[in-house]
């Protein structure tokens, strides 16, 4: 595991940076992690390497995907995570993906206590989520998109897979 581990970071590390840069996780990064890491657990697991990899990119891929459909992040996290997934398996993966949020709402508050915006924003965020479960849809959530707090994901998911990497030694 420790290859996986070390691939893995590599990737992350070129995906902080053009996250850092650009706010963009380009496929040139998401797309070899996911084929290198079935490729590398297909050779030398055989099918039952390549099915850890499947689950963990599938995995991963799935569960950002929803945050994906409500606006928390973009296209190229999901693939991220298709990409964690598919070297350090589903549990690591799900780890990370809870850790990342956690940071991503720790780095939320932070900003919006420093732009003394918090009350603002937590009043706009409790009425678009009482219009989503009256209305049943997520037009509500979803009007205000330019108003969303943004911030490069990569500054939450790099401590989540750390956090998850030392959560699972």
């Amino acid at each position: 595991m420790t290859v996986a581990y070390a691939m893995c970071a590599a990737f992350l590390a070129a995906a902080l940076i053009t996250d850092l840069r650009s706010m963009k996780i380009p496929n040139w990064i998401t797309i070899p992690a996911m084929v290198l890491g079935m490729a590398y657990f297909g050779l030398t697991g055989g099918a039952e390497g390549l099915l850890y990899s499947l689950k963990g990119m599938a995995g991963g891929f799935f569960a950002v995907l929803l945050m994906y459909f409500v606006g928390a992040v973009g296209a190229g996290d999901v693939k991220l995570f298709g990409g964690i997934g598919a070297w350090c398996g589903l549990w690591f993966t799900l780890h990370a993906v809870f850790y990342s949020v956690l940071c991503a709402g720790v780095i939320g508050l932070v900003i919006l206590i420093r732009r003394r915006e918090t009350f603002k924003r937590m009043k706009r965020m409790a009425g678009n989520a009482a219009g989503v479960f009256m209305l049943g849809s997520l037009s509500p959530w979803n009007s205000g998109k330019q108003d969303h707090l943004r911030f490069p994901f990569m500054l939450a998911v790099l401590p989540g897979v750390i956090w998850a990497y030392f959560y699972q030694i």
